[in-house]
């Protein structure tokens, strides 16, 4: 899934301002330009805000392109990791919990409590036999009643979570309001420019 910004009808816009068609399509990309890194700073926003993640691991699977001249469109993507659309459950690992809460689930769930991951803010979920392996960086499950074999456990990565409705809509809303106000800045200043 892909968010694109681009701006149409611009010829009355021309006519009206009595700018040239090259002044105006400098405009337009600039204009496009600030209102996509905007979206990508909304994006961040907007997935910290419904999942348990920072800010600087959802921006290093955001990615960007440009408009530029003569492609007057910016597109705000999410980059796939190494496994894909999908993250392992380390990620979401809830820290250890202080010792009275530790007694009690040692009281209610026995001397081996479950793992409890926070995917989404708000709520914690457990998964039966998961157990962490590879030097504490990776959640596995046992596939059959034996040791072996394992597999990771993998849930919603970054691009999931940019394509989920609430997000989308939030950084769409910002969108909306902000490529008016950077068009017309940025007409403004061409007009200024030329004008020098």
């Amino acid at each position: 899934m892909q968010i694109k910004l681009e701006i149409k009808g611009l010829k009355a816009l021309e006519y009206a301002l009595k700018t040239t068609a090259k002044e105006l399509e400098r405009a337009e990309v600039m204009a496009i330009n600030k209102t996509a890194t905007k979206a990508r700073t909304e994006m961040k926003r907007a997935i910290s805000s419904e999942f348990t993640i920072l800010q600087k691991d959802v921006n290093k699977k955001l990615k960007v392109t440009k408009a530029r001249r003569g492609h007057a469109v910016a597109v705000l993507e999410p980059i796939a990791g190494r496994r894909g659309y999908s993250m392992n459950l380390i990620h979401f690992l809830e820290k250890k919990p202080g010792i009275r809460e530790q007694k009690r689930r040692i009281k209610a769930e026995g001397n081996r409590p479950q793992l409890r991951f926070h995917i989404k803010r708000g709520g914690a979920k457990t998964i039966k036999g998961a157990f962490i392996g590879n030097k504490g960086r990776t959640v596995f499950k046992r596939t059959g009643k034996g040791r072996l074999p394992i597999e990771p456990v993998q849930t919603i990565g970054v691009p999931g979570m940019f394509k989920t409705r609430r997000v989308n809509e939030r950084v769409l809303a910002r969108i909306r309001k902000e490529l008016p106000i950077e068009m017309e800045r940025a007409v403004a200043h061409v007009i200024r420019k030329r004008m020098k």
